[in-house]
């Protein structure tokens, strides 16, 4: 398909730049198979739901993946991607045409990293020097990787920290928050499991290509980012259980979503995974896993936005997006969310 289909106006005023407070008091645009359109808030998500469906979320933990440095007087930016053993990590790089590989580039605080490799998509393979665990040196040099719609308007803040992790973060390792989860709190989850709306928790890190640009005219052209997910065998039994009772089996973000995806089979029964996936859903794709699915609203000509198209139908997402400008509604990671019920 022609990736400028999926393109839309969105005005600037619409960006989020910060979130709601409280989380949940964020707006839901609810949109139907039928598609038929009603504005909610979060906190009616118990009521939009039934007893028995089950909520899917990501627990990955977005941990300060964003780095500043020098290679001797060439201002290095970088940004990490994929985790690819205990010291290396895949990164975005800014200003790489100033790197070469066998640079070492020095981000203060006593951190620095060797350039190992270069890949075909300008990536490199980043090399981090010492004994200390990366993970204490990216606490002391490291920001939060802040999406760049948001980074671009604003400085990055000790509140970030903070907004940019949702309740559910306790494995390290993404660079990007799985946002559609960023709405929930511990009063509103009580309020789910009281209504009989259970939930589970996989994980896939994201990665920051997540907010790369798709520059190919068509969707056959395009190659998706690989990202490292891991669902449980007990998890995936208490789901296929769910859906053999009759309950609907929910993503809470499109993370939750390629992941579940990318663990069932054509039969329809969710597996046990632990790997890599680099799933990418178009229009046409038939869903296995998943019957519906909670998520924020995306870029024009995004990946994620093909993927809401390909669960709803693209007339059905450019109506239900176009009534969300109108309405006022807050976009992408920061912004408002809408639950999708195919």
């Amino acid at each position: 398909m022609r990736v400028d289909l999926f393109d839309f106006e969105l005005p600037q005023e619409n960006i989020a730049l910060r979130p709601a407070v409280p989380r949940d008091s964020s707006r839901l645009l609810h949109v139907t198979g039928s598609a038929r359109l009603s504005d909610h808030v979060v906190t009616d998500l118990p009521q939009l739901l039934s007893p028995h469906d089950i909520l899917v979320f990501n627990d990955t933990k977005v941990i300060p993946a964003q780095l500043e440095g020098y290679r001797g007087d060439a201002r290095i930016g970088a940004t990490l991607h994929k985790r690819v053993d205990l010291r290396r990590w895949q990164a975005f790089v800014r200003n790489g045409k100033r790197l070469k590989v066998d640079d070492v580039v020095d981000f203060g605080e006593g951190v620095s990293a060797k350039a190992e490799d270069k890949f075909q998509d300008g990536s490199f393979l980043l090399h981090f020097l010492g004994d200390e665990p990366v993970e204490v040196l990216l606490a002391r040099a490291g920001t939060m990787p802040l999406p760049p719609y948001i980074a671009r308007k604003r400085e990055i803040d000790e509140q970030d920290a903070k907004d940019y992790q949702t309740m559910f973060a306790r494995e390290n390792g993404a660079v990007a928050a799985p946002t559609a989860a960023l709405h929930f709190t511990e009063g509103l989850i009580a309020a789910l499991t009281k209504a009989g709306i259970q939930q589970e928790t996989l994980t896939l890190h994201v990665g920051a290509g997540t907010f790369l640009p798709v520059k190919v005219d068509e969707t056959d052209d395009y190659q998706m980012h690989s990202e490292w997910g891991r669902i449980e065998p007990e998890v995936a039994d208490r789901l296929n259980k769910a859906r053999q009772n009759g309950g609907r089996v929910i993503a809470v973000g499109t993370t939750s979503l390629r992941l579940l995806e990318s663990a069932t089979g054509e039969d329809g029964i969710i597996q046990a995974f632990e790997g890599d996936t680099d799933i990418f859903i178009t229009p046409g794709y038939s869903f296995r896993a998943i019957d519906g699915l909670m998520t924020n609203f995306h870029l024009p000509k995004s990946t994620l936005f093909m993927l809401v198209s390909a669960l709803m139908g693209l007339d059905t997402m450019q109506s239900a997006y176009s009534h969300a400008i109108a309405k006022g509604y807050r976009f992408y990671s920061y912004g408002d969310s809408s639950l999708l019920l195919p």
